[in-house]
């Protein structure tokens, strides 16, 4: 399986997707620190919000098979700025989260993800496994 660092704003959803990659029970965890294990790299959210922080991402996704930039469909801004994928030199996928959530709009959420450059979008729920299994395949590839 490949591997992948997943980055995005605290409160986006990447512990909470990798505990359903994973197939575990969804309990809400704070991301203290870059943890990679397995086949899942997480980040916290403060690492890409701030500008001092940053650099260790970058650092952190040659490590991985592939990055994800993970938005949720309820946020109102992105983090990423736009053509940012190009910089990396492995496949940059875009992850929407929450995409049950009552306010999402999938299509902003999609349309800012397009516009960093990223060669594939995944409309995800942790809660009610939408679009799990189907980045689980990708990275089975």
């Amino acid at each position: 399986m490949k591997k992948i660092i997943l980055m995005g704003k605290s409160g986006s959803g990447k512990t909470t997707l990798i505990e359903a990659l994973r197939g575990e029970e969804l309990v809400y965890r704070k991301t203290q620190y870059i943890d990679y294990s397995d086949a899942f790299m997480d980040t916290p959210g403060e690492y890409a919000e701030g500008n001092d922080l940053g650099g260790a991402l970058a650092v952190y996704s040659y490590e991985a098979d592939v990055v994800g930039l993970v938005l949720s469909a309820t946020d109102d801004f992105c983090v990423f700025p736009p053509a940012c994928a190009p910089v990396a030199n492995r496949p940059v996928v875009g992850v929407v989260t929450k995409c049950d959530h009552a306010d999402a709009r999938h299509d902003l959420a999609a349309m800012r993800l397009e516009l960093c450059g990223c060669e594939r979008i995944f409309y995800t729920s942790a809660r009610e496994r939408v679009g799990v299994d189907e980045l689980l395949a990708y990275l089975k590839e």
